[in-house]
């Protein structure tokens, strides 16, 4: 029998308005935003659905808004009775996907990711670092751009999405050399993104130990269905190996493209891309054309899931 997995969206997916047409439909939903609020003490609600999005774009505010919407929209679907067989989250949507999995309580998943990103905004002073994307970089030219670009600096892959699309980051000289070498190695595009620090690369290290005690001092459930993380692209069911994976995942790559071939090869066929954005229902067709997915971040979007 075909199985399905829960898909939860990283940072970059926000927008000013997501959530306020699930928290005005559902009371299932209402409530996780009043519990965002409540866990904060401020109104992070009122921020997603109204903005300004220069306020929502600060990396401490991202991630917990993220989280909640995403939390939001699972509390909806399993209303409706539909449930995942796998969860997988992309970035900071490891902990969506962790909250969904019954491992992480949401009141404490979302203050964590509130420190998260603040420890990783002041990790690396403002213009060190940076993040490109480099798309269709001919097969096996990316270890040899990484190596040539460095030249004592720190640049690394951040983001394995699929065959066609790396995300890198490191300082931002060396960021920029790596940009120059794709071009030349034939990438069809090689591109800065307009984000306020390098993640997923080593200079997130000092992030990564500022959370380690916050990671150590919340409890962690073992999870009701499997998880596929980040860290690894493997299956994990416990509480142990989820505190692990978070605290890893943090300058390590994420490894997206791996975790989804997991996925298909497991038997899952239905993806539900459950939170802001589109992103990753975008990326199976990348990974594999005989993929295929649908997102849920809006009540309209129900009547696409119930038909396939």
């Amino acid at each position: 029998m075909a199985k399905t997995a829960f898909l939860f969206p990283g940072q970059g997916s926000q927008f000013a308005g997501m959530g306020r047409s699930l928290a005005e439909m559902y009371p299932v939903a209402r409530m996780v935003f009043e519990a965002a609020d409540q866990a904060l003490g401020f109104s992070l609600s009122k921020l997603c659905m109204e903005g300004p999005e220069e306020e929502l774009r600060l990396t401490e505010n991202t991630q917990p808004a993220i989280l909640t919407v995403s939390t939001a929209a699972c509390a909806v679907l399993r209303e409706q009775g539909l449930k995942p067989d796998f969860v997988a989250g992309h970035s900071l949507g490891e902990y969506s996907a962790l909250v969904a999995a019954g491992s992480l309580e949401f009141a404490a998943a979302v203050r964590l990711v509130r420190q998260r990103g603040r420890y990783m905004q002041e990790a690396v002073p403002a213009g060190v670092g940076a993040m490109a994307a480099l798309l269709k970089l001919p097969a096996g030219a990316l270890a040899g751009v990484l190596e040539n670009a460095a030249q004592g600096e720190v640049v690394t892959a951040a983001n394995l999405n699929a065959p066609d699309q790396v995300v890198i980051a490191g300082h931002a000289g060396a960021v920029q050399r790596a940009i120059d070498l794709a071009k030349a190695a034939g990438a069809r595009r090689a591109v800065l993104l307009p984000v306020s620090a390098p993640f997923h690369c080593p200079l997130m290290r000092p992030a990564q130990l500022r959370l380690l005690a916050d990671l150590q001092a919340i409890a962690f459930q073992d999870l009701t269905f499997p998880l596929v993380n980040n860290w690894q692209a493997r299956e994990i069911r416990s509480g142990a190996e989820a505190r692990q994976g978070l605290f890893e995942q943090v300058p390590n790559a994420v490894r997206w493209e791996e975790s989804i071939r997991y996925l298909a090869g497991q038997g899952v066929e239905r993806f539900i891309e459950v939170g802001p954005g589109g992103v990753l229902t975008g990326l199976l067709r990348s990974i594999d054309p005989g993929l295929s997915g649908v997102k849920f971040c809006d009540p309209g979007d129900l009547k696409n899931i119930k038909t396939n």
